[in-house]
């Protein structure tokens, strides 16, 4: 499998031949992913990054398969809309739209629809490696593993600021939040660092100076927002900056950092750890990764939506790099040829370098790509790569403390509870 992507290559060079070869029926691809509620910021701005990869493989041709080209089309509902009304978007996709590839965020409102999907045997992509288990054998996360990756921020951390030893954890109680909540402590322990303080809220109903204090009565030395949503750790960045806090913040994202910037103060939020760059960053710039020159990528987005990019702006994006390479390289749509050429070699390129199919151990099925990550901060005004830690060699190392932990909020693949798949079907067509 090549390290550059046909899309990059088309967006990058703009000189790869027209060739004359017969159109034929569209591609489709699904995006089911949270366009309204507290988790669009988790699907807008990605959808948005597929517009834009959508749009450099048609004004080229289309995607060329078994010497054809064909044009794609991106097919999009709101997962946001509750789990029935998320099953019946999926049966849509599916039964009626013929789309051969689903892209999801994942999470809690998709318990039937992954259900449907894996009945159908139809190749699902999601961010939330939680989703993973033997019950869904065609759903993969081959752009990240959150919350996994988190450790890294926690380890550079500990290594740069040796000082700040007590944390105080924050994160809302539900399937987004509540595994990272549990990496974060397993973090804490291999790092020998103490949890002083933990509030566990709902979104819905946060107070944000009332969560901020709870924490900060514990004196620690580093807040941590968890993965809380993107708005959510906007605001408790402005409440622990209005309460005079000091220390130092680590989170899983930090989307709006320009405008927090303004809002509190430079040498305030050059104490914030998190762990998505920008891509015009320069440790991106000349790295063999698979979703090569990242700055074309990001300067095409900023221009087009200006403001908007955020952790997920190309992670649906990368997911269709990696499914477009192996549908080339298999020269079918079907999800076993396919599924087979993403897994042929076991070790493969994703965004940030070489990554293993992993999970048999956490999920039950090695159907995460795992790799390194990077670590970002802030400086001088803008997020700054710091190093790239590498996500599998914790989970390896540390894997048992972090089952403990996810076991300890009931996040194990095994601890879910199985949806009724025939008895939501037969509502729906009574």
């Amino acid at each position: 499998m090549s390290a550059v992507s046909l899309a990059q290559r088309l967006a990058v060079s703009g000189s790869l031949p027209r060739l004359s070869v017969q159109m034929r029926a569209p591609v489709r691809i699904g995006a089911l992913v949270p366009l309204s509620g507290p988790e669009q910021s988790w699907g807008t701005p990605g959808l948005d990054g597929c517009r834009i990869w959508v749009d450099w493989i048609n004004e080229r041709g289309g995607m060329m398969i078994g010497g054809r080209r064909h044009k794609v089309e991106l097919v999009i509902h709101d997962s946001a809309l509750g789990e029935e009304a998320t099953l019946e978007a999926a049966r849509q996709l599916v039964e009626t739209q013929n789309v051969r590839l689903v892209l999801t965020l994942g999470g809690p409102n998709m318990g039937l629809a992954f259900a449907y999907l894996m009945e159908r045997r139809v190749l699902t992509a999601t961010l939330l490696p939680s989703d993973l288990s033997p019950d869904h054998p065609t759903l993969i996360a081959p752009a990240e593993v959150h919350p996994f990756f988190v450790v890294t921020g926690v380890d550079w951390l500990v290594r740069t600021k040796p000082e700040a030893k007590r944390y105080a954890l924050c994160s809302q109680k539900d399937p987004l939040g509540l595994p990272s909540l549990a990496t974060y402590r397993a973090a804490c322990r291999v790092a020998g660092r103490e949890v002083v303080a933990e509030v566990q809220y709902d979104d819905a109903t946060a107070d944000v100076d009332a969560i901020v204090a709870q924490m900060m009565s514990a004196n620690p030395d580093v807040l941590c927002w968890c993965s809380s949503p993107p708005p959510t750790i906007d605001a408790l960045t402005r409440a622990a900056y209005r309460a005079g806090f000091t220390g130092q913040i680590i989170a899983c994202t930090c989307d709006t950092y320009p405008d927090l910037i303004r809002a509190t103060s430079p040498e305030f939020m050059e104490r914030f750890t998190f762990q998505f760059p920008d891509f015009d960053d320069p440790a991106l710039v000349d790295a063999e990764f698979f979703f090569r020159r990242p700055k074309a990528f990001f300067d095409t987005y900023t221009a087009r939506f200006p403001g908007q990019w955020s952790a997920v702006s190309w992670e649906y994006a990368a997911i269709l790099d990696l499914w477009h390479e192996a549908v080339e390289t298999a020269g079918s749509l079907s999800t076993t040829s396919v599924l087979a050429a993403l897994k042929r070699g076991r070790h493969m390129p994703h965004t940030f370098g070489m990554a293993k199919w992993w999970g048999d151990e956490v999920y039950g099925i090695d159907n995460a790509l795992v790799g390194d990550w990077p670590v970002v901060s802030i400086k001088d005004g803008k997020a700054v790569i710091q190093e790239f830690g590498s996500v599998l060699n914790w989970l390896e190392t540390h894997k048992d403390i972090l089952i403990e932990e996810l076991g300890q909020v009931g996040q194990l693949w095994h601890q879910r509870v199985k949806p009724d798949l025939p008895a939501a079907l037969a509502q729906a067509d009574d």
